[in-house]
Order: C-alpha cells, then sequence, then structure tokens
C-alpha cells in the first residue's frame, strides 16, 4: 500500500512508480572483453578451470561449461581452436570476445544454465565459435554465492566453407572466399554494446518470470531508471582482501542499510520522512535502519580524512627530514 500526502496527485504517482521500481530491482552485470594475441588459449584454459587453472580448489566453482559451433577439427577439443588462434590471428588482431554476466541467485544451477544457452543461442547464433562456463566462487565481502558466466566467442564468421586451423584465421578474401579466412564481424560499437546489454536483461527477466520470481534487472544506468542512489564500487577479490574487519563492517553495515532502506518503502512513516509530507512522524525501527545507512557513509567518510590526515603528516616528515 502506497499512502502519499502531497498536494499534487502526480508527485504522488511518480513517487509510488519510482518506489515500486526500486523494490523489484535485482543486480545487473554485463560486460564485454577483448582479448589479443596470446591470451586466448590461457584464458580459454581459466573459465574451462583447466591447465594450470585446474586444481581442486577452482575445479569447486566450476557449475558448467560448453562450446558451440566449433569447425570440424576443434569440434571435441576447444582449447585446440583458441591455441590456433593465438598462433595464426595477425599480430594485432583480436583473438576472442568475451561476455561476462552475473547470474541471478534465484534460479537453480539448471536453470542458470539454461538461461546462459538461451542467451548464447541468440546472441551468438550459428555465426562464432564459442565457448562458455558458469562460475560459482564465493563473493569475498559477504561470502555468499556469486553465480556468473564467461561466454568467449571469436569474431570470425562461419560461412560453410572448411579450412584448416591456419587458413581459418588468414584476412578474408571478398573475391575468392574459399582462398583466405573466415570473415571478422567487430562487435566494438557503441549500438552492438547496448544491444547485448539490453538483451540479456530482457532475458534475464523473462526466465525470473517463468521460474515464479518478482526480482527484475535493468541494463540502463541508475539515472535513467529514476533511482536516487549511487552505484556500488566493484572492490574484487583483491580489494577486499585490502580491506580491515573494520572496513568490511563498515560495508556491509552499508549495503544492509541500503536494503532495509528499499524494503521499508512499504511503510507509510518511511514514505512521509522521505518526501517531507509529515515533519512530525515519530522514529520507528524500521527508521533505525536508514539511520544505520547514514553512520555506515560517515563511517567511511571519517576513514577516508583519517587517511588524508596520516598521508599529510608523512609528507610533511620527508620535508624536514630533507
Amino acid at each position: 500500500m502506497f499512502l502519499c500526502f502531497a498536494r499534487n496527485s502526480a508527485v504522488c504517482d511518480a513517487n509510488s512508480d519510482r518506489l515500486q521500481l526500486e523494490k523489484r530491482m535485482a543486480s545487473y552485470h554485463c560486460t564485454v572483453k577483448v582479448g589479443g594475441k596470446g591470451k586466448a588459449g590461457p584464458h580459454a584454459e581459466y573459465i574451462a578451470r583447466e591447465g594450470k587453472y585446474g586444481d581442486n580448489k577452482r575445479q569447486e566453482d566450476l557449475e558448467a561449461t560448453g562450446a558451440v559451433n566449433m569447425p570440424n577439427w576443434a569440434e571435441h577439443a576447444p582449447a585446440y581452436f583458441w591455441k590456433a588462434a593465438d598462433e595464426f590471428e595477425r599480430v594485432n588482431g583480436a583473438t576472442y570476445r568475451e561476455i561476462e554476466i552475473a547470474l541471478p541467485r534465484e534460479l537453480t544451477l539448471d536453470q542458470r544454465r539454461e538461461l546462459v544457452e538461451d542467451f548464447v543461442k541468440k546472441e551468438i547464433g550459428e555465426k562464432h565459435a564459442c565457448q562458455w562456463a558458469i562460475h560459482t566462487p564465493l563473493a569475498a565481502l559477504e561470502g555468499k554465492k556469486q553465480p556468473h558466466a564467461h561466454i568467449m566467442y571469436s569474431e570470425r564468421t562461419r560461412d560453410g566453407i572448411n579450412r584448416d586451423p591456419e587458413q581459418y584465421f588468414k584476412r578474408y578474401n571478398a573475391k575468392a572466399p574459399e582462398r583466405g579466412g573466415c570473415r571478422k564481424d567487430s562487435a566494438g560499437t557503441e549500438e552492438r554494446l547496448q544491444s547485448t546489454r539490453k538483451l540479456w536483461a530482457d532475458l534475464q527477466n523473462a526466465h525470473l518470470e517463468r521460474h515464479g520470481h518478482d526480482a527484475r534487472v535493468d541494463h540502463r544506468t541508475l539515472d535513467a531508471q529514476g533511482l536516487d542512489r549511487n552505484p556500488e564500487m566493484h572492490l574484487g577479490a583483491i580489494g577486499v582482501s585490502k580491506l580491515t574487519n573494520q572496513d568490511r563492517k563498515v560495508l556491509l553495515e552499508h549495503r544492509a542499510a541500503e536494503i532495509e532502506r528499499i524494503r521499508a518503502a512499504d511503510h507509510v512513516e518511511v514514505r512521509e520522512y522521505l518526501y517531507g509530507a509529515v515533519d512530525g512522524v515519530r522514529r520507528n525501527k524500521v527508521l533505525e535502519q536508514v539511520k544505520l545507512e547514514k553512520a555506515a557513509v560517515r563511517k567511511l567518510e571519517e576513514m577516508e580524512k583519517m587517511q588524508e590526515h596520516e598521508r599529510s603528516h608523512k609528507n610533511k616528515d620527508r620535508g624536514f627530514s630533507r
């Protein structure tokens, strides 16, 4: 239920729509990267957890893997395809393009695999040799499973002509295609990137709905979605390892407060407080969660000031030592 005490009904409708949108948003991640000569083979080993990445610890987070559209000489050995790309692709050419996507925790293992295969089918189709893998490591900060997928594919476009590994990666011959290599299809445009990001959002939402989940994702920026909050900085495993226990506590408190603030959108008191509709609203337990968020932000700001203060003193000490 949403109650609004603003005089303008249009403001009420806009605020209601924004809060409903914010409540149902899940996290979204979709990036596209390019690998140069000599990088394809090692990266394929990494995503498939093979070679030096095949130890037991790495194998534990490999949920599923697969390959499609490989030429006949690499149909049962995708690693051979990527090694050939490293060897025969021209010096400055890209050996692969990779799409990295976050997968919804709400879905089961089989449902996540179905989602990835659906995305590969619609995004890659039958045009490019492709290998994919799903990893489910534990998040460095909060310790929960963090399922995501790596989808690497060759920019070389299949055309039905049989070529050996060396010819496959030669320069394309428009006048006599059978004499040259496969044509390259570079997807490095802003339009193609946005098309990929939108497709991933649409497919993810369709699969979430199919399996009875209310969560949804949006590929647009927070501003475009009408959400008044800053994007969370991605620290990664290395960044998290450099944090102190207090730093981690503050970040988790901040994240928890943000989640509670969104959930609190169903409470009339909080909405009145947020929009300034009623100045004398009593602060209840829900509002305490909002205070936690502000306290967490203050802690981060204090830490930054202390670090800046320490750096300033060190610089002064260096000046005296001279």
